[in-house]
């Protein structure tokens, strides 16, 4: 035995697949779709194949407008740790510029400190097998397997728990 539809529901059936599929071919927005899930932002890193590590751990939330490549990305407050002894990074609580497939230009709010002065990094191209940072009249080059993991604020790639736990309850922070 089927089901009998009246015209009306016939009707009703038609224009809530018609709504559904202009829905679903406006994009995958949590605004107009609500069953999706935002994808992190180091998933995103991938599609325009950068590797994950190149941001430090703890993303809380990132904007990004797809069709220009204007991003922005957040943090809980501000980051820095060093790399391999060397190289000290610091990340702003919002780090924002241009992504598209294999460059990050106009970068804002992370610097590295060479010898003593901070500079700010504006470009990240990816170029094969390595990485090009440019901090504007000079760039270094490293190969894309020192970025396969993420560091974490405070203590790099070379995190324990007693590291972490040091920088939690360092007495020069007060905590109300």
């Amino acid at each position: 035995m089927g089901i009998i539809l009246t015209e009306r529901s016939k009707l009703l059936l038609k224009i809530l697949c018609i709504f559904f599929f202009i829905a679903q071919s406006l994009g995958s927005d949590e605004e107009i779709n609500p069953l999706f899930t935002k994808r992190s932002a180091y998933e995103v890193l991938g599609d325009y194949n950068f590797p994950m590590g190149i941001l430090p751990k703890g993303v809380l939330d990132y904007d990004l407008e797809s069709s220009s490549g204007k991003f922005s990305a957040f943090f809980s407050g501000s980051c820095s740790f060093s790399l391999e002894g060397s190289y000290q990074l610091k990340y702003k609580s919002a780090i924002k510029g241009y992504i598209s497939e294999g460059k990050i230009s106009k970068l804002e709010g992370v610097s590295v400190k060479l010898f003593f002065v901070w500079v700010d990094i504006v470009e990240v191209l990816r170029r094969g097998d390595s990485l090009e940072f440019s901090v504007g009249i000079a760039g270094a080059d490293f190969p894309i397997d020192n970025f396969e993991e993420c560091p974490q604020c405070g203590c790099g790639l070379n995190c324990n728990n007693e590291q972490v736990r040091g920088i939690r309850t360092n007495p020069f922070i007060s905590s109300f």
